[in-house]
């Protein structure tokens, strides 16, 4: 380092954001992560031994995943080489290989190559590291908000381990806050800022468990403290920093899966409170209402069908609606079938019927349909006995003949079985009374 550079480094220093000055230097100064970073958990004890692994850090943003990656380096004195995926190219990526090559070859150096956002690697770039990772060149650490099985691609998957990082708890970020407010040499300790108590759990919780954008907000409103106030910030103070809560929410990846699963299973499970709140949620992060429509009627099909059919008519209906009024009154019908499905009875049997009736047609993919089922069209068709035998039900007393309808390979299989829930009870009782017990 020049003495220029590090001129520049001493001044990045002091007017790098609070989040940057705070950044933990050590193990013992992380907070968080418990699960990973505990003294007795094995990847700590891994790195503070001098073994570090290829691993991806998997986790929403203000987690610690960058702090961890420098921690990770220094902790076994490697040389650490940081790019964006964003920005870096294969060109970029060759002359890391060559200068860790050279840094290997020639000093003993282990590099560590750290790739913010590998996620947004295309498949040429992931492959240009892919036998570095493999032959030791470097040891790759990468950090995503995304699932790393959609992302990246399995040879270099297979070489790396995935390590799930957690969004801060509360006392986690109060500890993190309360670190800044009195740290004298990075934070603001020399200020003398407090934080009244009902502003501290306002921060809290509309950080939604990201420390960078507690400590943003935390530095904002104590530089927009008028000078001849106290400095005491209020829940005034934090709400016109924040603006408004900032959700972890992409619309593309794994939040927006995980959510829209949560949502899908309270209904299955008959919670219209739990149900509504993942419903809001998605609306507040602005998830696309229709999405949200098509998933009411494939539960209405597959979780709550022959107890209920009328779910079906009341889910399309609610996504009739949502094209015609659009955000943000379609939220009111999307609410209306969301409690309606999640408090009707529940059946499957629609759906594990077809399913059983999906396996048999696979095992068995040339089963002719029987000669009585078959339309005689022609002459011909009728002198090949087409059609024989069929009986036709509305010429029978009840409008049921009772002839067989499925291939003799599969006759006496049962693929729709009833449930006694809600409506199909009724359907129930009516299949007896046709078929007998074992209908």
């Amino acid at each position: 380092m020049t003495l220029f550079d590090h001129g520049r480094h001493l001044h990045t220093k002091k007017i790098a954001p609070l989040p940057d000055r705070m950044r933990p230097r050590s193990f013992s100064e992380f907070i968080g992560q418990r699960h990973l970073l505990s003294e007795d958990r094995v990847l700590r004890r891994s790195i503070e031994a001098g073994s570090l692994p290829s691993c991806i850090l998997w986790g929403p943003p203000g987690t610690g995943k960058t702090t961890l990656s420098r921690i990770m380096a220094a902790s076994t004195q490697s040389y650490r080489e940081e790019v964006s995926a964003v920005t870096a190219g294969v060109v970029d990526l060759r002359r890391i290989i060559s200068e860790a090559q050279e840094r290997q070859g020639m000093f003993q150096q282990s590099t560590v190559l750290f790739v913010d956002e590998i996620h947004r690697f295309n498949k040429a770039q992931q492959d240009v590291i892919l036998p570095h990772v493999e032959n030791g060149t470097f040891t790759l650490i990468g950090a995503t908000t995304e699932n790393p099985s959609f992302e990246v691609i399995a040879p270099l998957l297979s070489r790396c381990r995935v390590f799930k990082l957690e969004s801060l708890g509360y006392d986690d970020l109060e500890a993190v806050i309360n670190k800044a407010l009195t740290d004298s040499d990075r934070g603001l300790g020399l200020l003398q800022v407090s934080l009244e108590s009902e502003a501290l759990e306002i921060l809290i919780n509309m950080s939604n468990g990201d420390a960078r954008i507690a400590l943003n907000v935390l530095e904002m409103a104590t530089v927009a403290l008028p000078s001849d106030h106290a400095f005491v910030l209020t829940s005034d103070t934090i709400v016109d920093a924040m603006q408004c809560s900032t959700p972890f929410y992409d619309k593309s990846g794994d939040a927006h899966y995980d959510t829209i699963s949560a949502f899908i299973k309270s209904i299955r499970g008959s919670s219209p409170d739990g149900a509504l709140y993942w419903l809001a949620k998605m609306i507040n992060a602005g998830e696309d209402p229709l999405f949200i429509a098509r998933r009411l009627v494939i539960s209405a099909s597959e979780d709550i069908g022959m107890a209920r059919p009328e779910a079906l008519s009341v889910a399309m209906a609610a996504q009739q609606a949502v094209h015609f009024l659009g955000m943000p009154e379609a939220r009111i019908p999307l609410a209306e079938a969301t409690v309606y499905l999640s408090a009707a009875p529940k059946s499957n049997s629609a759906y594990l019927g077809l399913e059983s009736a999906l396996s048999d047609v696979r095992d068995r993919p040339n089963e002719p349909v029987p000669l009585h089922l078959r339309n005689a069209a022609t002459d011909l068709m009728s002198d090949m006995d087409y059609g024989k035998g069929y009986k036709y039900d509305h010429g029978y007393e009840g409008h049921f003949s009772g002839q067989q309808y499925l291939p003799p390979s599969v006759q006496g299989q049962r693929y729709y079985i009833p449930t006694n829930e809600g409506d199909e009870s009724i359907v129930k009782d009516r299949l007896t009374n046709l078929w007998g017990e074992n209908s």
